[in-house]
């Protein structure tokens, strides 16, 4: 039990390191090494997700990748809380706006609602003559038509009906998504897009040199007279200026969108 917490304890302090480089100088190796030691956390929650609804697991793994990508990019190590705490939720995010996403427009093929017409009639027919409600396979059999194909036709029709936002997606009593869940919240989209960029800040200012990153946070941040941040600092209202015009062409750089 000891070698296990030892070892649990380097592969973190190892995966901290990686994410504080990262940080510091981003690489697109760097990158690709972050995601390999965190495939884990991807599949955890596509394994969960696609238990929960009908989309292929593998595609809901492609998709939790963006999440932890953008989750590599947005870590601040210096905030003091762990890495896959704050990935989850990115991950997660990803793989339920996908879904809403594809299932947001179904256009019904007009065979299929020809063949749904059609099956209505046959039903109540094999109905009277069974007497009993027929199976799909009866229904299927008497449209001339495979029993997977009348499925994916029934589920298509169903599929177009307005659904609550109450109801639930989940087969799995102790973890249960409805399909509010996969709609966006404004407010919070907005709350986490503040966030994102108050961290992608200070994880620039902390690049800048002490006393420009000094000069950029007592004139912008404290909102204090270049005179009282010069004070502050212990130099000259001249060269808080000139901190301040290298600070604000350096955070420009810094923080153009990275290209992958």
């Amino acid at each position: 039990m000891t070698h296990y917490n030892q070892s649990t304890k380097k592969k973190y302090i190892d995966s901290m390191e990686l994410l504080s480089a990262y940080a510091r100088n981003p690489s697109l190796e760097l990158r690709n090494q972050l995601v390999e030691r965190n495939l884990g956390l991807v599949r955890q929650v596509a394994h969960r997700i696609s238990r929960q609804c009908s989309e292929p697991y593998e595609d809901l793994e492609q998709i939790g990748y963006l999440g932890l990508i953008r989750a590599i990019e947005r870590f601040d190590p210096q905030q003091g809380c762990a890495f896959s705490s704050f990935a989850i939720p990115y991950i997660r995010g990803e793989m339920l706006h996908y879904l809403r996403d594809k299932g947001s427009v179904m256009r019904i093929p007009r065979r299929w609602q020809e063949l749904y017409n059609k099956a209505k009639k046959i039903r109540k027919q094999l109905t009277v003559s069974l007497k009993r409600p027929p199976s799909d396979w009866e229904i299927a059999d008497a449209l001339g038509v495979p029993l997977e194909e009348w499925n994916e036709c029934q589920l298509a029709l169903q599929n177009r009906l307005l659904v609550s936002l109450d109801a639930t997606i989940s087969h799995n009593v102790d973890c249960s998504i409805s399909f509010g869940d996969t709609l966006p919240d404004q407010e919070y989209q907005a709350k986490q897009k503040l966030e994102e960029d108050r961290l992608q800040l200070q994880r620039a200012l902390g690049q800048l040199e002490e006393k420009t990153k000094a000069a950029i946070e007592c004139v912008f941040l404290h909102e204090l007279p270049r005179k009282e941040a010069a004070k502050q600092i212990g130099i000259s209202p001249m060269t808080v200026t000139r901190h301040l015009k290298k600070g604000i062409q350096q955070l420009g750089s810094l923080l153009e969108p990275q290209v992958a």
